[in-house]
């Protein structure tokens, strides 16, 4: 997600077109180059020592992902562009107007460029070796919200958030004014343990991608990842206090302006043996694209 963030945080720069494309049954476009073989579906007649051998990947193939990127990586490459060196889905080409820029997310694109016309035949040139459907300007992605402006970008997790609250049953409206209690400490024997701790671990993994767009909860959300193993009542008050938290900044967004330079700065920090129980520290830094937050994260050392 730091790609996606960084991609438009550029193109918010730049002030450059951004659209989005989407790759129909992308699986199905996947070449084998080892033998692989399948018992036959039951509606085709066949004797019963006989088996399939697959000539194209299919759905729920262990190798359909490797084999749909590298027929991808093929095709966008022999349009002249390469991919970039930190990130394999980052595809670049430069052109005598400037430069396209090709984010790829599975089935999923992102086009951005100050050349129209290398966009425009881009297009066509996918839509020619693929089964394609152009979305249009970039408005929703991986249920991130993008609105954008002459000055800048938002992004947005709105409705997802609203989505976990309701996967939550929280039916009180209460807010909280910080996502964890001031100077608060949690350890594995805190509080009983859950009879069932699927909501926990089911609501902690919808925060952990809902920091794509909310770096103030990373710390949080890192804190409770701790426990998902055996989480006890005391965890999950502090998984409600941050939805709480949640619920008074549901509407908040992440500003990528286009008013700034792109000067690179980053900035980081430690606890000293933060923890008392194993006695770690913990990471935490932030990277910022002139005034635009691209990246962050909390980590245990």
């Amino acid at each position: 997600m730091t790609s996606v963030r960084t991609l438009l945080a550029v193109t918010s720069v730049h002030q450059w077109s951004l659209s989005q494309m989407d790759v129909k049954n992308a699986f199905l476009n996947g070449d084998l180059f080892e033998e692989v073989y399948m018992v036959p579906h039951p509606g085709v007649l066949h004797n019963p020592e006989e088996v399939c051998r697959l000539r194209k990947a299919l759905y729920g193939l262990k190798q359909a992902p490797r084999a749909w990127f590298e027929k991808f990586s093929t095709v966008i490459g022999s349009l002249g562009f390469q991919s970039n060196a930190h990130d394999p889905a980052l595809f670049v080409r430069s052109t005598f107007i400037g430069r396209i820029l090709l984010l790829l997310y599975v089935d999923d694109m992102i086009l951005t460029s100050d050349d129209l016309d290398g966009i425009t035949q881009l297009k066509l040139a996918l839509h020619d070796r693929f089964e394609m459907k152009d979305l249009g300007p970039l408005r929703y992605f991986l249920v991130i919200e993008v609105a954008s402006s002459p000055k800048d970008y938002l992004l947005s997790q709105s409705k997802y958030a609203a989505d976990v609250l309701q996967k939550a049953c929280i039916t009180d409206t209460r807010v909280a004014n910080t996502p964890l209690e001031l100077n608060v400490r949690y350890s594995p024997s805190d509080g009983t343990p859950l009879d069932d701790p699927t909501l926990y671990r089911t609501i902690v993994g919808s925060l952990v991608y809902l920091t794509i767009t909310c770096p103030d909860i990373a710390y949080v959300v890192h804190i409770v990842s701790q426990f998902i193993s055996s989480p006890t009542t005391l965890h999950w008050a502090a998984v409600i206090c941050i939805l709480r938290y949640l619920r008074g900044m549901l509407f908040q967004s992440l500003l990528l302006p286009s008013t700034s330079t792109l000067e690179l700065r980053a900035f980081s920090d430690a606890s000293w043996v933060g923890d008392p129980f194993d006695r770690k520290s913990t990471t935490g830094y932030c990277i910022f694209l002139s005034d635009a937050l691209i990246s962050w994260k909390s980590k245990k050392q």
